[in-house]
């Protein structure tokens, strides 16, 4: 039954080239995979129930395999079907391109949803590949703005990130003698598996390279905002929501399990980098002057502070509130950044305009809109009750867990100490950007715009309902990953 969570967005893409109605058969598809989705988040541990394998090799073995090897899993396909859904929900497809663009969101889906749950390397690797190339096509045919410039860099800087890993994975899939991943980690806890501390050392600065430049890691993370500006709405939603969540899975499933020393080398330049992310990226975010482009630095800016999760559980191994930190805040992210862009989506088409200082008072005419932005801008921030404030607080609580206070401040929680100020910069933003655009008086391009209709309400409900039910009981993600 986990393949289908797989086969079945392949399915329906492959329904819509022979003729199926495209957005109907996108919606139903998706709605069946969250149905599954959360049933198998509930008994995931039922490995009988929720695995799949079949032999593609035999030497040397490679096997089309998808597991739940633990909550992490399946909280990674949990987040990969809400926001699916969401996304194909809240898009709206040009004139005659409705094969493209829901095909493509389906395919966008399949790969995410492959790659977390697959536990053979070679398919972990190529069901991520499979994904960026709808992500590539979408911004640069049907995106806006200078699309095609930002479907380049986007191709370069990903496809040279994923050349980088591909080494790093290679030389792991060498050294262990086999591409299954659960084995590899096994064979390293085990002692069976001992790779020694330089192999370590390089193949952690590929693995942070590469899965960094996948999420964006500072500085490779200049083709984030203007891929995801000019991407359409559920490009932007399933790519800055799930996808780039690849990377920081990887490192959590396969560099801090195998190359727990190499990593610990390289901690300090991590540190400094995610710093980066957080603090220069954010004064950056702060200066933009189109909601779609402080929405996408905006992105890559919380991705410092999972980041700082996984600093944590580096420098503390026994640590596990970090590794339930990164995941929760991932999760968190996820919901509210898709839930973000699919709403300033839906305000440039209600307005033809995402510039902030061409914008006012639209919560006169779109109360609904102002409402719902208004919780997807809390989320963000970090307001109490809602998903991030759990990830968030986790992530701080967790760089401190292993702190007596008896030796000073070590560098990981001066790195948490400092990242605090970026709370404040993200009220910063997120607030002014508010006002500019729902507070004041309405302008031409806001006094007669249509606000929500019952339709466009269901993704943003859908989205709002899980970050309400993590914020408020958090416990619905950590008794998974328990």
């Amino acid at each position: 039954m986990l393949a289908l969570l797989v086969l079945l967005p392949i399915a329906a893409f492959i329904a819509i080239l022979l003729g199926a109605p495209a957005r109907l058969t996108a919606i139903g598809a998706s709605a069946l995979n969250l149905a599954l989705g959360l049933f198998a988040a509930l008994s995931w541990h039922n490995a009988g129930l929720w695995s799949f394998s079949a032999s593609v090799m035999e030497k040397p073995a490679l096997n089309l395999a998808f597991s739940f090897t633990d909550g992490m899993s399946a909280i990674m396909v949990l987040l990969s079907v809400i926001v699916t859904l969401a996304a194909v929900l809240s898009g709206k497809a040009p004139e005659g391109k409705e094969k493209l663009y829901f095909g493509s969101s389906l395919l966008i889906s399949a790969g995410a949803i492959g790659a977390f749950a697959a536990t053979d390397l070679f398919f972990f690797y190529a069901f991520h590949e499979l994904a960026l190339i709808p992500t590539f096509l979408m911004i640069g045919m049907l995106g806006r703005g200078d699309r095609r410039a930002a479907a380049w860099k986007i191709t370069i800087y990903l496809g040279l990130g994923s050349i980088v890993l591909l080494a790093g994975l290679v030389w792991l899939a060498n050294l262990a003698g086999t591409y299954d991943i659960p084995t590899m980690v096994n064979a390293v806890k085990t002692g069976t598996l001992k790779i020694d501390p330089a192999s370590q050392k390089s193949i952690a600065a590929l693995l942070i390279v590469g899965f960094g430049t996948l999420v964006s890691l500072f500085p490779f993370h200049s083709w984030a905002a203007p891929a995801y500006a000019s991407a359409p709405a559920p490009v932007a939603m399933l790519h800055a929501g799930v996808l780039k969540k690849f990377g920081l899975y990887g490192l959590l499933r396969l560099a801090i399990p195998l190359v727990p020393e190499g990593l610990q080398c390289w901690l300090t330049p991590l540190l400094v980098l995610l710093l980066g992310n957080i603090l220069w990226v954010g004064w950056v975010t702060i200066s933009q002057k189109r909601l779609d482009l402080m929405l996408g630095n905006s992105s890559v800016m919380h991705m410092g502070y999972i980041f700082l999760a996984i600093a944590a559980l580096i420098a503390f191994p026994e640590n596990p509130l970090a590794r339930s930190a990164a995941i929760v805040l991932m999760f968190a992210h996820g919901i509210s950044i898709a839930l973000l862009f699919g709403l300033a989506d839906r305000i440039e088409r209600n307005t033809g305009t995402l510039d902030l200082q061409d914008l006012g008072g639209l919560a006169k005419s779109a109360p609904g809109l102002a409402f719902i932005f208004g919780i997807a801008a809390m989320a963000s921030i970090g307001l109490p009750g809602l998903a991030n404030f759990s990830g968030e607080v986790l992530v701080f609580l967790s760089a401190f867990k292993n702190y007596n206070g008896t030796h000073g401040l070590g560098p990981v929680q001066i790195a948490c100490i400092l990242s605090i100020w970026g709370v404040v910069i993200s009220a910063v933003y997120m607030l002014r950007a508010y006002r500019n655009i729902f507070q004041g008086p309405s302008v031409k391009s806001t006094a007669s715009s249509a606000d929500l209709t019952f339709a466009d309400r269901i993704p943003a409900v859908l989205l709002i309902l899980a970050l309400f039910a993590v914020g408020l009981y958090p416990n619905l993600l950590l008794n998974l990953l328990n």
